[in-house]
């Protein structure tokens, strides 16, 4: 019997903020005869919000106040409330996630959202996100091609690389249609910082059409150079988003796919008049179709400017396993720490390394391991004392890849006083630095959340 469950998505970027809403299907796959295989079969979108611009108090800090007010008034026209909400994501991009009081406005935003929405940040997750959002990695799912992608906003160009739909990295520059922002006389109000010895314009001066179109060619040929169309210099290691992965990616080189999403890529696909949002996005947009990103085979989204929003209210959320273990842990949880091991440090050194990874005070992390493929009984239990030794008493949380969570849980149960928490799923993969939140089961597994908590500074 399917259930459905309803998700959020809500984007606050450079220039815009807008929502979706949109119901999840989730069906078990499995035979009667076999373990349950729960799984998202469909998602349908029941409501997009009006594209809005970001409201500002000045460029250094967001107006938190009607951003609260503009999501109250987008549940109402919803028609759902923060307690009828399942799971979805908050993501705030680009330069906004640059804003002095980001961390503040997120928080205040996710309470106000729902009790499992998730508030994240990050390159990566948006690359990934917008992908999905985009249709690219359908795109590249179903024909078996590699396709690169880029979501170009505001502030930032997120990439993400597929193999036959499989994600083989991502990446982040700081290029976008809003780095340099102007009034209708032409007279610049706002050059981004990260422009910051690429260009000489300051507020109040005019800009040319001459500085303009260089400035936006300026900006293309790093992202022919990210893609790997034109040998890298100085200039893509400048406008690389710090804490991202290096550009160009390994992999790109070959019979790669171009696409597109974002504000931008509207601009890719027609010519809009002049100045008409007040940036260089116009401008940004004709010097990449001009630019060697278009002249192999490339193509727009599905979505465009809503890529990400649709990638987070449609594609955050997954299931874990069927064979879950759950006792006396109440859900949903959020934002639960990630202490990652690799397949040598759960073979030779686990208890060890979960003791050096436990912060005194912290909130309880979930450890994540490779696991055991088909364990024998004595490998459950030998790992399961080697987790509790590390751990001390505290709640235990463990996520595996590996099938083997119930297997691993029971054990653990066996060996601890009741009353203390035990959480085991399996069938997801966590990296490290990563966070995870945890909803109330929807049959035998639980819907969860993969994201990171990360503000550019």
């Amino acid at each position: 019997m399917a259930e459905t469950l309803r998700s959020v998505g809500l984007d606050v970027g450079t220039t815009s903020t807008q929502m979706i809403l949109s119901e999840l299907t989730v069906e078990n796959r499995a035979s009667g005869f076999a373990v349950p295989d729960m799984e998202i079969t469909r998602r349908k979108i029941l409501y997009k919000s009006p594209v809005r611009f970001t409201p500002l108090l000045d460029e250094s800090h967001m107006d938190g106040e009607a951003l609260r007010r503009m999501v109250e008034e987008e549940y109402r026209l919803a028609g759902i409330t923060r307690e009828t909400v399942d799971t979805g994501a908050i993501i705030i991009t680009g330069e906004t996630s640059r804003k002095e009081n980001a961390r503040t406005v997120l928080d205040a935003l996710s309470s106000l959202a729902g009790d499992f929405v998730v508030a994240t940040a990050g390159p990566d997750l948006e690359s990934m996100l917008a992908a999905k959002g985009a249709g690219a990695e359908s795109y590249s799912e179903k024909t078996g091609r590699k396709l690169l992608h880029f979501d170009i906003g505001g502030g930032t160009s997120n990439l993400a690389l597929l193999d036959g739909g499989k994600l083989l990295g991502t990446g982040c520059l700081n290029v976008g249609g809003r780095l340099i922002k102007m009034d209708e006389s032409g007279t610049v109000t706002y050059v981004s910082p990260v422009l910051r010895g690429l260009c000489d314009l300051r507020p109040g001066e005019k800009l040319s059409r001459e500085q303009e179109e260089e400035t936006a060619a300026l900006l293309a040929r790093a992202l022919e150079m990210a893609a790997g169309l034109r040998e890298p210099d100085g200039l893509l290691e400048k406008l690389t988003t710090a804490g991202t992965s290096r550009l160009p990616l390994p992999g790109t080189e070959g019979n790669t796919v171009i696409s597109f999403s974002g504000g931008v890529a509207d601009c890719i696909r027609e010519e809009l008049p002049g100045r008409s949002f007040g940036d260089i996005g116009p401008a940004l947009g004709r010097a990449i179709r001009n630019s060697r990103l278009c002249r192999g085979e490339y193509r727009l989204g599905e979505e465009t400017i809503r890529a990400t929003v649709i990638g987070a209210g449609c594609h955050s959320a997954q299931l874990s396993g069927s064979t879950v273990f759950c006792r006396d842990t109440a859900l949903p949880i959020q934002n639960i720490p990630v202490l990652s091991l690799n397949r040598q440090q759960q073979e030779e050194s686990l208890t060890e390394c979960i003791r050096r990874g436990l912060t005194e005070g912290e909130e309880d992390p979930v450890i994540a391991l490779p696991g055991i493929r088909s364990p024998s009984y004595r490998q459950v239990t030998a790992m399961a004392e080697k987790i509790l030794a590390g751990f001390s008493g505290r709640n235990l949380r463990i996520c595996l890849e590996e099938d083997m969570a119930k297997a691993l849980g029971q054990a653990l149960a066996s060996r601890t006083e009741k009353g203390r928490g035990i959480l085991c799923l399996d069938g997801v993969r966590l990296s490290p630095g990563s966070y995870l939140d945890v909803g109330a089961p929807v049959g035998p597994a639980m819907p969860i959340v993969v994201k990171t908590l990360i503000l550019n500074q």
